[in-house]
């Protein structure tokens, strides 16, 4: 088994606060609004969306994955800090057991936002995953990411 971390840096103009709560907050109603292309919804299945709870995100037909099982594993609304692992998808495979993603959302330059993620790759060998398993993941999380901050420039009073 093998352990292996990256980490990734993203600016934002909109404030820590408001990301936090619309990105982590209230993902469930908010993805499938702003991604209805690709998010078909997203469900709590256990728990009450707080440290334990898991939750499923089932994407649209046509998209490569066609769900994503997560566990909560920290989250700090003062902080603006979460936690949360990856418990079944398309991204683990014989590979890769399991992923796990800290997020921070930092103050940045004049009232926005460093977003700090950290995923961590748990391997079945001790071999890292490839660079198109990494891809994939960073690539649909900033897309998120980018277009939650879209929707909070165009919509200034929402989530502060």
């Amino acid at each position: 088994m093998g352990v292996h971390v990256y980490a990734e840096e993203n600016t934002s103009p909109v404030a820590p606060s408001r990301l936090f709560k619309a990105l982590i907050g209230d993902s469930e109603t908010l993805m499938p609004k702003l991604l209805p292309q690709v998010v078909k919804s997203i469900s709590l299945l256990e728990g009450d969306g707080g440290v334990g709870s898991i939750k499923l995100l089932t994407f649209q037909e046509g998209v490569p994955s066609k769900s994503v099982k997560t566990r909560v594993d920290a989250t700090d609304a003062e902080k603006f800090t979460h936690k949360y692992t990856l418990l079944e998808g398309d991204l683990l495979n014989e590979k890769i057991e399991s992923i796990s993603y800290e997020m921070e959302f930092a103050p940045g330059p004049d009232g926005g936002t460093i977003g700090k993620i950290k995923a961590t790759y748990v391997t079945k060998g001790e071999g890292p995953p490839t660079e198109e398993e990494r891809k994939k993941g960073k690539e649909t999380s900033l897309a998120m990411f980018k277009v939650v901050e879209g929707y909070l420039q165009q919509n200034p009073d929402a989530y502060v």
